[in-house]
């Protein structure tokens, strides 16, 4: 039974704010379940890689420093973005129906070609951490003829493929979040436990900042792409869209669960790893620690399945677009719509795992994901949204902060990005295509 004044409340809602048509389900989750696709997201398997590629470019002050104010910042944009969700009396359930709302048609496709970036290159990083994961595994029990990483990546994309298929929306994950969070805590408390182990019995470590003037410039400012990344989704107006009333509300509710609770295994991994290892610590900390190899192979078993959820998570948008563009409603068991998700999600998949074997430098997508799109969609749109949406009710100094924050973030974007490419180019030359690294 709903109590009265909920059930009031939700009539009161189909009264005065709009849905837009999807052919995924909206209004179905709570704020919890909410945030906890949001925190699966800040720890996933890309936790692992953030002792290397945060902390080393900027050691102790500047990852540190840098670590809570991207949380600090990144809390305060992701809550403007939730709270224009229902702005001009119609409920945004995608990011580029909030900015057409506010900038008009062609803020629209400028929006959705980012936010699909975004998503594309976050999958890609999936994709080689997964296949990593497993290359790690078979590592452990077999040294002479270890599989090589592009046939992991294979194989990581084809077991994405089959969850793509038998997961057919964003709010069908219910149980596979439950083990999303199981899977997380595995690899997290087993990297912490070796790490510290090692770091206890370890000789002192170094913990300068290595490379020549020219070159810390570089790897410092793609760093800082990689601080936005760790925290942000950039498709928060899709999972709000599955939030029940009142969505903003709710949606504020799990971004606090996400920027308190949420964080804490991240930090966490993220200072051990470094303190253990300093300067030599690896882009994928798994393969730094010592530690009994079943252990070992139960993390890296973890970091492979839970890479296989969170992909499905963000790669969620780009599957509603086409189920939507295409009608495919009804049971997801029909064989209309089973047939659709093999040929539509699968060849999405196919096309982002030859991406991914092509080219593995995970720390250079990272980057480039965080310049291109990150940066833009949750700091830059965010906060120019919020002007143009509320720009009778701001105050001078409130709105003096919001373009203090569009123009600061335009500029490290467009510094980040070419840092990130003058990285790729670098490595596009040590490691060849389908590199095995």
């Amino acid at each position: 039974m709903v109590p009265d004044n909920n059930r009031n409340e939700v009539e009161d809602y189909k009264l005065t704010v709009q849905v837009p048509e999807t052919a995924h389900q909206v209004s179905t989750d709570s704020w919890l379940q909410a945030g906890f696709v949001l925190t699966t997201g800040v720890n996933s398997v890309f936790v692992l890689g953030y002792s290397g590629t945060i902390m080393v470019p900027l050691g102790w002050i500047g990852g540190i420093v840098g670590l809570l104010l991207a949380t600090v910042l990144s809390l305060n944009a992701n809550m403007l973005v939730a709270k224009l969700h229902e702005h001009g009396g119609k409920r945004h359930i995608r990011y580029r129906d909030l900015a057409a709302q506010i900038y008009g048609r062609r803020a629209y496709t400028i929006t959705w070609a980012m936010q699909y970036i975004n998503l594309f290159m976050i999958n890609i990083g999936f994709l080689i951490l997964g296949g990593s994961a497993l290359k790690a595994c078979f590592a452990l029990f077999n040294y002479e003829h270890t599989m090589k990483l592009p046939y992991c990546i294979a194989i990581t994309g084809f077991a994405c493929t089959l969850f793509a298929i038998s997961t057919p929306h964003l709010s069908a994950l219910r149980v596979w979040l439950g083990c999303s969070t199981v899977l997380s805590l595995i690899y997290i408390i087993v990297a912490c436990v070796l790490a510290a182990k090692d770091g206890a019995n370890a000789p002192p470590r170094d913990y300068s900042i290595h490379g020549e003037s020219s070159s810390r410039i570089f790897t410092t400012i793609g760093a800082s792409a990689n601080l936005v990344f760790a925290f942000n989704t950039g498709m928060l107006p899709e999972i709000q869209a599955t939030v029940r009333q009142p969505a903003v509300k709710n949606t504020l509710k799990a971004l606090y669960f996400q920027f308190t609770i949420g964080v804490v295994p991240m930090f966490a991994i993220t200072f051990i790893g470094y303190w253990a290892y300093g300067a030599s610590t690896s882009t994928y900390l798994l393969n730094s620690v010592s530690g009994p190899l079943w252990v070992k192979a139960a993390a890296n078993i973890s970091a492979f399945l839970q890479s296989i959820i969170c992909l499905h998570i963000f790669a969620s948008p780009t599957y509603e677009y086409l189920d939507t563009k295409f009608g495919i409603r009804g049971s997801a068991l029909q064989l209309n719509s089973l047939s659709f998700r093999i040929a539509a999600r699968g060849g999405y998949l196919v096309i982002s795992t030859l991406v991914s074997a092509l080219l593995p430098f995970l720390g250079d997508f990272e980057s480039l994901t965080g310049a291109l799109s990150t940066f833009p969609l949750t700091f830059i749109l965010a906060n120019h949204m919020y002007i143009v949406a509320k720009k009778d009710k701001l105050s001078t100094l409130q709105k003096f902060w919001h373009w203090l924050n569009v123009i600061i973030f335009a500029l490290m974007s467009i510094a980040a990005t070419i840092a990130s490419l003058r990285l790729i180019a670098v490595d596009s030359k040590e490691y060849h295509v389908f590199a095995d690294v």
